[in-house]
Parts: C-alpha cells; structure tokens; sequence
C-alpha cells in the first residue's frame, strides 16, 4: 500500500485508516488483533478519557485520549473490512443516518433543517424515544439494551431512567444532599460500611437493580427477548 501521506488532498482521516491498514499488514501485534482482544482497550481508553474530563486536564490532554478512543473504533471497524463484513465508512454513514433518523426536531427526513426547533428537552427525548421504537416494534422491555457489563451504579441509574421515561414505577427515595460532592461522601460512607461488614456494594446494587427490573417486567407483562 502506498504511504497515504502521499496522497494529494488526503485528509487526516483517510491518513489514519491508511496507517491503522499498514499496521495490520505489517505489525504483527497489530495483526493479531480481534475484537475480543480490543474490548479490555476500548473500555480503558473509554474510561480514561472520561477521567481526563471529569478532572479538568488540559484540552491538549483531552485530545490525546479522544484520539486514543477514535483509535478502537478504526481498529474494529478495519477487522470487519478485512473480513468482508463493513468499513470505517460505512460506521460514519451509517451514524449519519441515524442522527438525521433519531432527531426529527432537528433534520427533515432528507438531512435538511427543519425550520423550528423545540424548545425543550422533554420534547426532545419524547421524539427520540418515539423513533427508537418504531425502529424495533418488537422491543417491548424497557430495560434492553442496557449492558450487563456497566457497573452497577452506572446501570442502576440508565435502569432509572429508562423506567421513568416509560412511566413505571421507581423505588422509594432517600434525602439527598445538595451537590455531588456531598452525595459521592455518603455514597463512599455506604461502601465502607458494606466493607466493614463483609458485602460487597458492586454486587449488593447489581442485584438490586435485577431485582428491580423482574419486578417491573411482571407488572408491565413484559419478558427480556
């Protein structure tokens, strides 16, 4: 393959998927590589970047880790290309698609604005909701779709909101205090004092939130697919 810098008016994208393919031909780690061996590098590069933003690091730094996640998408997107199955490009138009798809308010069908917008968020996720379910009728649990794999508090929270947004029933509350910083301390006083006594808080939430999602799915008649 040519070097891709050496194209005439090749942008830093198609620069990138040229190096990410000579890689794959020539570096033998690289060309090792499947999509199960990616997983553990697009979640810690995931949560990496999410780290860099929660704590205010430099937008330089900020860059690097978004690079560094752009990284895996090109990475997965090039093992399906070499097997026949999609390419980086069709990744971008497929998401293209479903952005114009998703966001009526925004886009008309054919990708042009529209000529108002809806003022708020509400409306907005009514919208989406509406268009994702007429994407897959036959998905009737509000729940799926959610990863097995979030931790537990990550997916105690989506299973909230989910529950919410479909008008079902959510657990009783506790007071909260006013901030984050507040709520994170009693968050971690919860998971001393689960330590302290032998439990573990991950597994204590995730099957707490199991349990929330049968309950629900008995009441509203609807089974996991």
């Amino acid at each position: 393959m040519a070097d891709p810098e050496s194209r005439p008016g090749s942008s830093a994208t198609e620069e990138l998927l040229g190096r990410i393919a000579q890689l794959r031909e020539h570096c033998p780690w690289m060309g090792a590589l499947t999509h199960a061996s990616l997983v553990e590098y697009l979640l810690e590069e995931a949560y990496e970047a999410a780290e860099t933003i929660e704590d205010g690091h430099p937008e330089a730094e900020l860059q690097g880790e978004l690079g560094d996640v752009l990284l895996q998408v090109v990475l997965h997107a090039r093992l399906a290309e070499e097997r026949g199955a999609f390419a980086f490009d069709d990744v971008a138009r497929g998401l293209g698609a479903k952005m114009v798809r998703r966001n009526p308010h925004v886009f008309r069908p054919d990708g042009s604005l529209q000529d108002s917008f809806p003022a708020t968020v509400a409306e907005i996720e009514q919208k989406w909701d509406a268009v994702k379910r007429a994407e897959k009728p036959e998905r009737q649990d509000p729940f799926e779709g959610i990863p097995q794999a979030l931790p537990a508090l990550a997916r105690a929270q989506k299973s909230l909101d989910r529950a919410a947004r479909a008008g079902l029933g959510l657990p009783a509350g506790i007071p909260v205090p006013d901030n984050e910083e507040e709520l994170g301390n009693q968050l971690l006083a919860v998971v001393r004092s689960a330590r302290d006594n032998g439990m573990d808080a991950e597994r204590a939430l995730r099957s707490a939130v199991r349990r929330y999602q049968r309950g629900q799915r008995d009441q509203s008649g609807h089974t996991p697919s």
